[in-house]
């Protein structure tokens, strides 16, 4: 599968949004906040004029989150293109951390995000449950493999600019 990479544009607007209702991320509710995901710029993966994967991403002085991250397909390389692509915009922007919040029952993403070398540095007990109740009441009770979907967990990864070779 050949997949192109490209930053989002006003025309993906569209397929964008019909992605990311898909994968109920049109509003993250993380960190006590409620985020529109289509108010930040996003990485979108094409496949033979197929939207494969979404990475949106939130630059604030020398910190980036990687908002959402979703793929139609696992295994295939999308989504570490995806990151790897979030993780250059960041360093060019001259951010120092990358970030991401996930929830505790997400254990694809937990083994996704440390095998990249996401460190888990903040565990927030509670905080999807508060979110349900306050910020996004379709957040199911119950997450992946039937796990009670109750926590966030931070994962942070340390951005280094190459040094120059020669």
């Amino acid at each position: 599968m050949i997949v192109e990479l490209v930053p989002s544009r006003p025309e993906h607007r569209r397929a964008l949004e019909d992605f990311l209702r898909d994968w109920n991320a049109l509003r993250v509710a993380r960190r006590g906040v409620l985020v529109d995901s289509l108010d930040h710029p996003a990485v979108l993966a094409w496949s033979d004029r197929e939207l494969t994967g979404v990475a949106t991403y939130v630059i604030d002085g020398d910190e980036c989150e990687l908002l959402t991250l979703h793929t139609a397909t696992r295994l295939m390389g999308i989504g570490s293109a995806l990151l790897t692509t979030v993780q250059d915009i960041a360093r060019d922007a001259g951010c120092r951390r990358l970030w991401v919040v996930t929830t505790n029952d997400n254990v694809e993403a937990l083994r996704f995000y440390q095998r990249r070398g996401f460190r888990l540095v903040l565990i927030r007990a509670g905080a999807v449950d508060r979110s349900r109740k306050r910020l996004k009441p379709e957040i199911p009770k119950t997450g992946a493999y039937d796990i009670p979907l109750r926590d966030e967990l931070e994962l942070e990864m340390t951005l280094t600019r190459d040094e120059p070779t020669g």
